[in-house]
């Protein structure tokens, strides 16, 4: 505990973590430029998963609990679904980014708001057949639309779970909500919005933002919580 009005940056990054977090956003944000160059696979792959990778390094490098390292195991899975997506193809990618969804849910059920105003409750309730739905509608290939519908379950829990979580709305909530939006904005891509060169540009940027947002809003309430 510190006196009142005394400066204290015990609940700060680091000079290292910061650097970290710099590498970070400089990865995944110039990862919307990649297909511009002329580069090999397996430097695409090393590219698209060092962004999520290093927030998870970010998050391990901060964590002093329980809830610390599950936020870096949740980071650690989503970037090994970037990968497995582009090495193993969508069905094992899905496997390792629900994996992160199951972990995410345990991590905010720990964290649950302890009151929660009925509007909010009922966004959150909604969140997970809305979501479902909307999922299981959009592919054109309807063989698949019963596996998506399934893994779709998953990601809305997490985004309900996020949402009446303690953690900031602002940060964590939004970006559980903005990787809901970067997965049915993949589904779409097979389905209405096939062919539009902006679709995969929108879902790398929302998938990104949402991630660093939850990383950077469970890590400061974490570090506050701890100083």
């Amino acid at each position: 505990m510190t006196a009142l009005g005394e400066d204290t940056n015990m609940d700060r990054p680091s000079l290292p973590a910061k650097l970290i977090m710099a590498a970070a956003i400089l990865g995944g944000v110039s990862f919307l430029a990649a297909n511009r160059f002329a580069l090999s696979d397996t430097t695409m792959i090393v590219w698209k998963g060092s962004g999520v990778a290093l927030l998870a390094v970010y998050a391990a490098t901060r964590a002093k609990t329980l809830d610390g390292w599950l936020l870096t195991a949740v980071m650690a899975l989503g970037a090994t679904g970037d990968v497995l997506l582009e090495t193993h193809g969508l069905i094992t990618g899905a496997v390792a980014f629900l994996a992160g969804h199951l972990v995410a849910i345990a991590l905010y059920l720990r964290n649950r708001r302890p009151a929660l105003q009925r509007s909010q409750l009922l966004l959150a309730i909604l969140i997970i057949p809305a979501t479902v739905v909307i999922a299981y509608l959009l592919p054109a290939d309807r063989a698949g639309a019963p596996g998506i519908a399934l893994y779709s379950t998953g990601l809305a829990a997490m985004a309900a779970t996020a949402w009446i979580s303690r953690f900031p709305r602002m940060s964590v909530g939004l970006g559980a909500l903005m990787f809901v939006a970067s997965d049915l904005f993949i589904f779409a891509r097979t389905g209405p919005l096939a062919g539009l060169a902006w679709v995969s540009p929108a879902v790398w940027a929302l998938y990104f933002a949402g991630q660093l947002r939850i990383c950077l809003g469970v890590a400061r309430t974490l570090a506050q919580e701890n100083t």
